[in-house]
């Protein structure tokens, strides 16, 4: 029986399209092109999974969760079950998050800062995805643009465009472990640039920035006159020579938002509790009322859960160090397994060894290979074929790279960087 509303030509559809005054927001038919979860739904949508004796192996995000040596702190369990059992977190929160959550979360970022952060420079979200819509939005003016890392997290440019303001890329140079080309940054700068975006640890990368230079990317800001959004949500996950400094320890040279969340170093992304603050002790965000701008945007979005915020003071106070060396450990060795691994795949090249996050970005020699078009292509055709997911370098800007997840079980991740390396080895051109 035919559907008479599936059927008919393309004039027929145009007009019953013609007899309605609605239409899709045009703006948003384009972005998931620039989400993680949008492109990684295009690699897998070949894939055919054989069950249990051939498993996927996801090196294409940042959620271990699902991994039984990645489980979170049984003290965070414990914490948001007695924030549900005690009844006191049921109701509406405050648009800015309730103050215990807030306090909390303030006195344990400012162990690592040279002055002491209060709750009023604390604003909770829905995780860290939310925190960069909520200042994308507080941004958006006509003309303005900001200024953001390539390669680096997408999502930036999808909240930016989406909120009209321009988006500008500087360089992450690669043979300088993915520090910030300081001269290209300046070189994009003009009187309509807002801000600039710094990810550290680095995503995709695996990079961490030293004191020096976070310093030198501080100065720069104060002289452009714009202020730094530091994306921490991979803070302290830290596992190479270089130990994790907030961004906001420069905070009195320029000022600094810094984004993170709970997700990463608890393991726990589905909890969806993130945070902006504001480490500025000149009051810089206060007199420009970049503070009454998040304030309004908050009173019209929604809130992270009640009852993860009420969590928040026991889930700080009672985790035990213990399990942030654990996590740390194993992506050390994660870390190490990835990198000596790579080494033995003849068409990838690994430009530094990670040392912190979850990732590494490794650069695909395409002369090396037979039949295979692009970066999208790779992973498409390892996805389908030896159920592998990786993510392509064209989902951080980085065209013909691929950015893998270490952030998986061992024994997990030498099964995966086997298939890669026999999907490899089955395209490979042969030699003359």
């Amino acid at each position: 029986m035919e559907n008479g509303g599936a059927t008919g030509n393309g004039e027929e559809a145009a007009a019953a399209v013609a007899a309605w005054n609605f239409a899709p927001n045009e703006g948003l038919l384009g972005l998931t092109a620039l989400s993680v979860r949008g492109v990684l739904g295009r690699v897998k949508a070949g894939m055919v999974e054989d069950g249990a004796a051939r498993p996927v192996i996801p090196l294409g995000h940042g959620d271990p969760s699902a991994f039984p040596c990645f489980r979170t702190a049984p003290e965070a369990v414990d914490a948001v079950a007695g924030a549900l059992r005690s009844g006191d977190h049921n109701s509406y929160a405050a648009c800015v998050g309730i103050e215990p959550a807030r306090r909390s979360i303030s006195q344990y970022l400012s162990r690592d800062l040279p002055y002491e952060l209060s709750a009023d420079d604390v604003y909770l979200t829905s995780g860290c995805a939310q925190a960069i819509e909520v200042v994308c939005s507080a941004l958006a003016r006509h003309g303005a643009n900001i200024l953001l890392p390539r390669p680096g997290y997408l999502f930036y440019h999808a909240r930016a465009v989406f909120n009209g303001m321009e988006v500008r890329y500087f360089d992450l140079v690669p043979e300088r472990g993915w520090e910030v080309d300081l001269g290209s940054l300046q070189a994009l700068a003009d009187r309509n640039t807002v801000a600039m975006v710094i990810v550290n640890p680095g995503n995709p990368c695996g990079n961490v920035y030293t004191h020096e230079h976070l310093g030198k990317v501080a100065e720069t800001a104060r002289k452009l006159g714009i202020f730094v959004i530091a994306d921490e949500v991979y803070a302290h996950l830290t596992f190479g020579g270089k130990e994790f400094v907030p961004m906001g320890v420069f905070g009195s040279v320029a000022p600094v938002l810094t984004l993170g969340s709970i997700s990463k170093r608890w393991v726990v992304p589905g909890w969806r509790l993130g945070w902006i603050v504001t480490n500025d002790p000149n009051g810089i965000f206060r007199k420009t009322k970049v503070v009454d701008s998040i304030k309004s945007y908050l009173d019209i979005s929604c809130d992270p859960p009640t009852f993860v915020q009420g969590a928040i003071p026991q889930l700080i106070e009672n985790t035990k160090q213990e399990f942030f060396d654990k996590t740390v450990e194993i992506l050390r060795q994660t870390a190490d397994i990835c990198w000596e691994k790579l080494k033995g795949i003849s068409c990838i090249t690994c430009p530094s060894k990670p040392e912190g996050s979850m990732f590494v970005m490794v650069k695909l020699d395409l002369s090396c290979l037979q039949d295979i078009t692009d970066d999208m292509d790779f992973c498409c055709r390892l996805a389908e074929e030896e159920l592998v997911v990786v993510l392509p370098g064209c989902a951080v800007g980085y065209k013909n790279w691929l950015r893998i997840t270490f952030a998986i079980a061992p024994s997990s991740l030498h099964d995966g960087l086997d298939r890669l390396k026999s999907f490899c080895l089955r395209y490979s051109k042969p030699t003359k």
